[in-house]
């Protein structure tokens, strides 16, 4: 019986057609047990030798078998399915299958997952950053921004790790991409002599409680419209944020936990906004829903809350900012009155307080003017 032909072991010939070819073992059929034969071709020996080389390092460790069967369309499927869907939570997974459907399989995903090079994935960041956008507003560019470009990079780097791990791909291509840096946009917030202004203009449209706490506790959107009355607690002054609605890509609403497990938090408020909440329940004491929307009787859609606050800045006759940018303007009021940068991150639910001293660095120079100041006057006193 003829001995099996390990992998790694090749043999060279010359042709009749005059060429030369290195052939190898890739594999071993998992039904039938026979070799998987593959071959390379060169006008030299010497050639035939370096491509015999490379291929066979190529197929080391590799589940050949398996690695024939997938583009990198089907790939990315089965990672999204089996390892990503079940393991994050709503929101994420959404961007994820944007990522897949939208930004990736168009470009790249006929490319079979064993040939996928660095240079595939550095050419689809580029078509992406020229022209990926797939609705564009008014005021926009075709180009998606240089985050979104870097979140697809950081998914699709995701995949193709659990990709190595199977056997279906030596290595990593995403691993040598130059990834575009992404441009620090300047935050905006609502300056503190506009703050009367705009609660003015909320109060006039009967709004005032939702966006008097919203600037007091600097919620996401989702949470803000999730609260239900349960959620406070008038003897403590807190509100306890557990939940956020987020958006499906069908564009229905899906109600789940926060975004990170240091969302799931208590937020302090102060009096004022719970003598408010107090007089905005009194309104609808039946319905759950802290917020209720008037003409639903349900939960506003977070999109409804993102038009009131455009009508509130039009009707206070203020520049525009985005709702998230209210959000912006509770951490850097409360960084600027002296509140620590701890107790900030803990009420905007962040990971760390290092993310919210770096988000918010420009909102405390006041505190660092004045502490050059203090230890100026110190400094004198000890000279």
């Amino acid at each position: 019986m003829a001995k099996k032909r390990a992998n790694g072991e090749g043999n060279i010939r010359k042709r009749k057609d005059g060429r030369w070819e290195g052939r190898y073992t890739a594999g071993y059929d998992a039904k039938t047990g026979k070799r998987i034969i593959k071959n390379v071709l060169g006008k030299t020996q010497a050639e035939v030798k370096e491509k015999l080389k490379a291929a066979l390092e190529e197929v080391k460790g590799i589940d050949v078998t398996r690695s024939e069967d997938y583009t990198v369309a089907t790939w990315l499927r089965t990672w999204y399915e089996l390892y990503a869907k079940p393991n994050v939570r709503t929101a994420t997974a959404n961007r994820y299958e944007l990522i897949i459907e939208s930004y990736t399989i168009p470009h790249i995903g006929n490319v079979k997952l064993k040939k996928l090079t660095t240079r595939h994935l550095q050419k689809l960041y580029k078509e992406l950053l020229e022209g990926g956008r797939i609705h564009i507003g008014k005021n926009q560019n075709k180009g998606l921004s240089t985050t979104t470009v870097r979140s697809v990079h950081l998914m699709l780097h995701c995949a193709l790790d659990r990709a190595v791990k199977e056997r279906l791909i030596p290595r990593n291509p995403s691993e040598d991409c130059i990834v575009p840096k992404p441009r620090k946009l300047d935050m905006k917030i609502l300056p503190p002599e506009h703050i009367h202004a705009y609660l003015e203009a909320a109060q006039a449209r009967g709004l005032l409680p939702m966006f008097y706490l919203e600037l007091a506790s600097g919620l996401r959107k989702g949470e803000l419209v999730a609260l239900r009355w349960e959620d406070v607690d008038i003897q403590s002054r807190t509100i306890s944020v557990s939940r956020q609605y987020v958006r499906n890509p069908d564009g229905s609403l899906e109600l789940t936990r926060p975004k990170t497990e240091n969302s799931v938090r208590l937020v302090s408020i102060p009096q004022a906004a719970v003598e408010l909440l107090l007089q905005e329940h009194g309104k609808h004491p039946e319905n759950p829903y802290l917020f209720p929307s008037p003409l639903t009787g349900e939960m506003y859609h977070p999109d409804s809350v993102v038009n009131l606050h455009k009508k509130i800045l039009k009707d206070a006759g203020l520049e525009h900012i985005r709702f998230h940018d209210l959000r912006h303007t509770f951490a850097t009021t409360a960084l600027q009155n002296g509140v620590d940068v701890k107790t900030v991150s803990s009420m905007l639910g962040h990971f760390d307080a290092g993310f919210t001293l770096r988000t918010y660095t420009h909102a405390t120079r006041q505190k660092q003017d004045e502490a050059a100041a203090t230890m100026g006057s110190f400094m004198e006193q000890v000279r």
